[in-house]
């Protein structure tokens, strides 16, 4: 999909911050899980925008391109990395801009094609369902489209998460300033619009987001950090920092099927997906002191950054390049 000079210009800005980390530290991010991680190796793979750990297959994450792709999603196996199926959606059309991926109670697969990189100028966008294959191999699969518009008008999201107990479906809106949490009707309709209204504000600039299996905590993430929820019946309660790694374009993050990590994708070649520790200490999860780091400090702000001198440089380098570009860009 040809980009707008808008969206060019925060990708230039992105890619110029992400290059800043690069050299700001010369050793790759640890994660503070034990969960271990993997990196995605199908040369198809240049854009991984959403991620979904399998309810069928262990080990498997789902994951697909955000645009100028078509209508695949990729069954990848964390033991390798390796593609080890590839999974067409039919009756769905030409996708715009799929910015993630989750899982329903139903054992249906939901996407969501809810980018907007005209800045909120498409007036509406749309979900894909589909059940999980039972079968790991190259097929076709049939999917349920469904008309997405939101109450207070057009806006660009990457975040799209159905709760694991009651199948409602929620987007988070992209905004640099911070946006909100959008809910859905209590069940989707694949013939009218489905409206989509605000319910919680949310302090972060988002790139995708996941319910815990249980229901009871919401993640999401942004480029440089994250905020973990208590669901707190629909009302979200804002619960602490997540310590989200440091990647070259941050996308996409999901819980490990057990509900004991978060497992944290970016886009790119080669791009690695990392794990995380749960704050409120899930099982599995490293408490504060194990990982060196407080999981309970509010604030998106360095979240995933070590402390030290390293993360001071890192954090530096991006706010200079960030900020300097930004300030030639407005000039021009």
């Amino acid at each position: 999909m040809r980009r707008s000079p808008s969206y060019l210009a925060g990708a230039a800005v992105r890619s110029a911050a992400g290059a800043a980390l690069v050299v700001a530290l010369s050793t790759p991010a640890v994660a503070d899980s034990g969960d271990g991680g993997f990196t995605i190796k199908d040369p198809r793979i240049t854009e991984s925008s959403g991620l979904a750990a399998s309810h069928l297959h262990p080990g498997i994450y789902w994951t697909h391109n955000d645009s100028d792709d078509g209508p695949y999603l990729y069954a990848v196996d964390s033991r390798t990395g390796e593609t080890v199926a590839t999974v067409t959606m039919s009756g769905v059309g030409a996708p715009r801009d799929v910015e993630a991926i989750s899982l329903g109670p139903d054992g249906d697969l939901y996407v969501g094609d809810i980018g907007d990189n005209l800045g909120g100028t498409w007036n509406h966008v749309w979900i894909y369902k589909l059940p999980e294959p039972k079968v790991l191999k190259d097929q076709t699969i049939r999917a349920t489209q469904y008309v997405v518009k939101y109450a207070d008008g057009p806006r660009n999201a990457e975040a799209l998460m159905v709760h694991p107990k009651t199948g409602r479906v929620y987007i988070a809106d992209k905004n640099e300033d911070g946006g909100h949490l959008y809910e859905g009707p209590a069940r989707l309709s694949p013939s009218g619009t489905n409206v989509f209204r605000p319910v919680a504000t949310i302090d972060l600039w988002v790139t995708d987001g996941a319910f815990s299996p249980d229901g009871r905590q919401l993640a999401l993430r942004g480029y440089f950090g994250g905020i973990a929820y208590t669901w707190n019946d629909g009302k979200p309660k804002r619960q602490g920092r997540l310590n989200v790694p440091l990647q070259g374009q941050g996308e996409s993050v999901t819980y490990t099927p057990d509900g004991s990590g978060l497992m944290y994708g970016s886009e790119g070649k080669d791009s690695p997906v990392q794990a995380g520790s749960v704050p409120g200490g899930g099982a599995g999860a490293k408490s504060p002191s194990e990982s060196g780091r407080s999981a309970s400090a509010d604030g998106e702000g360095g979240g995933g950054l070590s402390t030290g001198a390293k993360g001071a440089l890192a954090v530096g380098a991006v706010l200079v390049v960030v900020f300097g570009v930004r300030r030639l860009l407005r000039r021009s």
